[in-house]
């Protein structure tokens, strides 16, 4: 919901630090690799019941997350690198409610597997959407930048990294935000299934 707003005050800067790095000769892909890996760290910090040091890296994480697109941009966007990008940020997702289930698993351990399994249908309804409307060759007006077709709802990438944001915050709220946010979740995953029976009905 909040990604275009997002993209909008955030490429400015973006697209600045992408030449940056194009000049010292920095791939995407190696960006890409970088902010999986911070999140990975990120996630291992809130596990260790370091949420402070967790927030840091977290936004470290996707910070690298914003600029590989970018700096993709400026030359061919891959195929393989839209590959990776998508994957990782999926995967990054998955770790970070996982983390704090491990940081108190009696206090979150449910909680973060209802989000998770909220996170398999939002992850489930937009890649299955972007896998068949590439099969009819449908290409969406509001991210055509974007290598896949991106169909947006109310739980996006900025929604998702301020629930992370707050649960780093706030950590002895992890349960409450983690129920909420999966909430949300289900709406998407309910607006996304309108979405691809409306567009795909012959």
């Amino acid at each position: 919901m909040l990604d275009r707003w997002a993209i909008r005050l955030l490429r400015p800067a973006l697209d600045t630090g992408a030449r940056g790095l194009q000049r010292a000769g920095v791939s995407a892909d190696a960006v890409t690799l970088a902010g999986f890996a911070l999140g990975l760290v990120a996630a291992a910090a809130i596990a260790w019941q370091r949420p402070g040091w967790g927030l840091v890296l977290l936004l470290a994480s996707r910070l690298c997350d914003g600029l590989d697109g970018a700096l993709a941009r400026l030359g061919a966007p891959t195929d393989r690198g839209g590959f990776l990008d998508i994957t990782l940020d999926f995967l990054f997702y998955a770790a970070i409610p996982l983390a704090f289930a491990f940081a108190d698993p009696a206090a979150n351990a449910l909680a973060a597997a209802a989000l998770l399994a909220a996170f398999i249908g939002t992850g489930s309804t937009f890649l299955a959407f972007a896998a068949v409307a590439a099969r009819r060759g449908i290409t969406s007006p509001v991210y055509p930048r974007k290598g896949i077709y991106y169909l947006g709802g109310l739980t996006e990438a900025t929604e998702t990294l301020a629930c992370f944001v707050a649960m780093c915050l706030w950590p002895a709220q992890f349960a409450w935000l983690a129920w909420g946010f999966a909430a949300l979740c289900v709406l998407t995953i309910a607006t996304r299934l309108a979405a691809g029976w409306r567009t795909f009905t012959p």
